[in-house]
């Protein structure tokens, strides 16, 4: 069993080399859907199968390790299986294998997730900001022209109508008998 280095939360990723050439969304999909092509067993799976092929998978590592034990000790148990001591070791190798892959992507699915929550800060940060500077400006009869957006911003704002929703969802105070 090998020891894997692990980065640490503090641990800044490398910034890019001088010939790195950023991608665009569009070229990481296709290279996405390239790279999927490779992947043996690929493919999505409906809910039942799902479900299904969960519980049996789920079976512990030592239960396997014993199974591999009765196929290695009995030519019958070989025979009815259809598979060799040998291949079902090499089964499992490739669970290990592929294990890595499946962290791997996850953890490039979070990051994808990570950059993607950070634009969507950056840009409703930029919208808020946008409100607040117009609704200042429009104390001026010079920018007039802000008050149709200002009230469509109004009207869209969530922050805003989830606060007028609780004032208006909120119950009467009980009458003091």
């Amino acid at each position: 069993m090998s020891i894997v280095n692990k980065r640490t939360k503090t641990e800044a990723v490398q910034p890019p080399s001088k010939d790195f050439v950023q991608m665009t969304p569009e070229q990481i999909v296709e290279q996405l859907r390239i790279l999927r092509q490779h992947i043996p067993m690929y493919g999505p799976l409906d809910r039942d199968a799902l479900k299904a092929m969960a519980r049996v998978a789920a079976v512990s590592r030592p239960f396997v390790d014993a199974s591999i034990n009765a196929v290695g000790a009995s030519p019958a148990v070989e025979t009815a299986l259809g598979a060799t001591a040998d291949d079902m070791r090499g089964d499992v190798s490739e669970v290990v294998r592929w294990s890595s892959v499946e962290d791997e992507l996850t953890k490039v699915l979070q990051g994808v997730r990570a950059g993607n929550l950070t634009r969507r800060y950056h840009l409703g940060l930029a919208a808020l900001q946008t409100y607040s500077i117009s609704q200042q400006l429009a104390r001026s009869s010079d920018h007039a022209d802000l008050l149709p957006h200002i009230e469509a911003m109004r009207r869209l704002n969530m922050f805003g109508a989830r606060l007028r929703r609780k004032r208006i969802e909120a119950p009467a105070p009980a009458a003091a008998e």
